[in-house]
């Protein structure tokens, strides 16, 4: 998951059905704003994050709502001002980024600091999410992870036309998307030169033994009202770390007032929406990505695991949750990150927030320069 939703709680003896609304809610009737146009199909056009960055449209087969696409962006150094000084002009690898739950992708610096490091940075706002969702979908809406194989395949197409059929490939996932990242990278041994986890969900929050008794429960549901709605308990208190500093938080701190941690991240409220519904559907399948990691996987290719030093969940705001994860647990992720493959390294940034990369100016830098050595050590050729 990602930003938006807090810590899920699964509760199993409510009955779903009795608070779900209409399966054929939409887009349109969840979101609390006009989604912007969409990119081109077919060409690249200058993206939402203003210059250095571009989007296009990628069309996917239509599913039972009509038509899905998939988003994917790039970065261009070349036009972005913001753009660190020795940035290469010829990049040696591709980097592809996907996003977690009830989010898209808006993280400039990841692309800025992907590029310096001689990335082709690109990311792809999935089915239903976004850039992607359009106005008569379920946002986020899947039955399947595997269903993204499509997006990636399709966004991998662009890459290679554009960087070469071998270049070397990262592919670097946040939450949700950490899952998914992790799964697809199983499927397809060799395709990857390195994968990067931030904060991936790679177990539901309680524990396994919570995971084995909502699995059946949820799967049930998931087969007969796919679109129902599961009560999740979500304070939105994540959400509320990436607005920005508030007089609540206490005095703002010295010579950060324009960092976008006090200043906010300006989320698009069209693609962030508090309070979106959790599915049936879309549950069951990640409650099957978790099984398949508890299973252990087989990830042939170096792993890099980011967390948050620690974890709290709390039913009142205070300050203190401005430096910790507050959506996952991260001693879980920890302790699953080693059953991923055979070389695994795990990164705990103390101070961090649910998106490392997303924290205070200061944990945003180690984080960035551990990222950096350990592509040195298993990128960089």
């Amino acid at each position: 998951m990602s930003a938006g939703h807090g810590m899920m709680e699964v509760m199993p003896r409510r009955r779903p059905s009795d608070d779900a609304p209409p399966v054929e809610e939409t887009a349109a009737a969840e979101g609390v704003a006009e989604l912007p146009p969409p990119p081109s199909a077919g060409r690249w056009s200058r993206d939402v994050l203003g210059r250095g960055f571009e989007a296009r449209t990628l069309p996917l087969l239509d599913d039972d709502e009509g038509e899905v696409v998939a988003t994917l962006v790039r970065h261009l150094p070349a036009d972005d001002a913001d753009a660190p000084s020795g940035t290469p002009s010829s990049p040696t690898f591709a980097v592809l980024y996907l996003h977690g739950w009830n989010d898209y992708f808006h993280q400039r610096d990841v692309a800025r600091r992907w590029a310096r490091l001689g990335g082709a940075f690109y990311a792809l706002d999935l089915r239903k999410y976004g850039r992607s969702l359009r106005e008569h979908q379920t946002r986020g809406f899947i039955e399947s992870l595997s269903t993204y194989d499509e997006d990636i395949h399709e966004a991998l197409k662009v890459m290679r036309r554009e960087q070469g059929v071998g270049t070397d490939l990262v592919l670097m996932g946040h939450s949700t998307g950490g899952l998914t990242a992790a799964l697809w990278a199983h499927r397809h041994p060799g395709a990857l030169r390195a994968l990067v986890l931030n904060a991936p969900w790679l177990e539901l929050q309680g524990s396994a033994l919570l995971r084995g008794m909502a699995q059946p429960i949820i799967g049930r549901l998931a087969r007969s009202q796919p679109k129902a709605v599961i009560p999740t308990s979500d304070p939105g208190f994540y959400q509320r770390t990436l607005m920005g500093w508030t007089e609540e938080d206490g005095p703002v701190p010295e010579g950060e007032e324009d960092d976008p941690f006090v200043a906010g991240w300006a989320p698009n409220p069209a693609w962030r929406v508090v309070g979106t519904p959790v599915r049936a559907g879309w549950l069951s399948a990640v409650l099957m990505g978790h099984a398949q990691v508890a299973d252990g996987l087989e990830i042939s290719c170096p792993i890099l695991v980011m967390t948050s030093g620690r974890t709290i969940i709390g039913t009142r705001w205070s300050p203190e949750l401005r430096d910790v994860d507050v959506v996952l647990d991260v001693e879980q992720i920890r302790r699953r990150a080693l059953q991923l493959g055979p070389l695994v390294t795990l990164a705990r940034f103390e101070g961090a927030v649910h998106d490392v990369m997303l924290s205070s100016r200061g944990v945003r830098q180690r984080a960035h320069a551990e990222l950096s050595r350990w592509a040195r050590a298993y990128v960089l050729r």
